[in-house]
């Protein structure tokens, strides 16, 4: 078997891959040494060794939870991940890295963070489909191509943004000349055509750090953790328990644990 070129592939064991840190630019391995992460349902793709999965605030994990977890509309999605073993972490093909918060803040798209260490509190934001990470430690998440880091004054598309760092909330702008002309005319009469970043941005004052990923458009969200009715795929014959709409339809915004919470949209 050979890859492009005539390559062969790289084939990993647990003594090759890397301990904390990406295999590749889509997958990154969380080394588990005694030591728990938080982790998004759905986005395990592997692991070597003796890792449990348990829900966020079941049983023994209760106190990790109360000094770590503030986010009960997100709790549903979230696992405890603990034991001993590398894992490996992905998001349908999106760009993947680890970014390490020293005694900051960092408010974050809720669907693009994957995992976090516990030496970190997760609080919800008061921007809804936003989470806020406080704290020093290490964080997984998921872009739309490379991020960007920028700093204040700056306006960004509402598309474009994964989050921001150590600065205070954004504020809506709109481009009125824009809106009031032609085009804007068009759209209130037809309802066509939506917001676009040329029209409607936020905006970010003081000191801090922007994050963007490299595209106008956002991750495609899907229920975590449920395996879609696809040919071949065992366990899909019915309705998951709990799930009264049919499988791998979307779940609709406001309800526990939607990942389509969005800010502006």
């Amino acid at each position: 078997m050979s890859g492009y070129g005539g390559a062969g592939p790289v084939v990993h064991d647990p003594t090759t891959l890397p301990a904390d840190d990406n295999v590749t630019k889509y997958t990154f391995c969380v080394e588990l040494k005694g030591s728990p992460w938080f982790l998004q349902k759905g986005k395990m793709i592997a692991y070597y060794g003796a890792i449990e999965f348990n829900g966020v605030g079941h049983g023994r994990l209760d106190r990790l939870v109360r000094t770590s977890f503030h986010s009960p509309l997100h709790a549903s999605d979230w696992v405890v991940a603990e034991g001993s073993g590398r894992m490996l972490l992905a998001d349908r093909a999106f760009d993947v890295n680890s970014y390490d918060l020293d005694d900051g803040n960092l408010t974050i798209r809720s669907g693009n963070l994957l995992a976090f260490q516990p030496s970190l509190a997760l609080k919800q934001s008061i921007v809804p489909g936003f989470l806020t990470l406080i704290g020093t430690g290490k964080f997984v998440a998921a872009s739309n191509g490379p991020v960007v880091f920028l700093e204040p004054p700056i306006r960004v598309d509402p598309q474009a943004l994964v989050g921001w760092a150590d600065c205070p909330s954004p504020c809506h702008h709109y481009d009125h000349g824009y809106l009031t002309g032609v085009m804007g005319g068009l759209r209130a009469m037809t309802g066509l055509g939506g917001a676009s970043g040329e029209e409607h941005q936020f905006e970010f004052v003081g000191a801090g750090t922007v994050l963007l990923q490299s595209s106008e458009t956002l991750m495609p969200e899907q229920d975590t953790g449920v395996v879609p009715a696809e040919p071949g795929v065992p366990g899909r014959t019915g309705t998951p328990a709990g799930h009264g709409a049919q499988a791998g339809a979307p779940r609709l915004p406001g309800q526990l644990g939607d990942l389509q919470r969005r800010f502006g949209l």
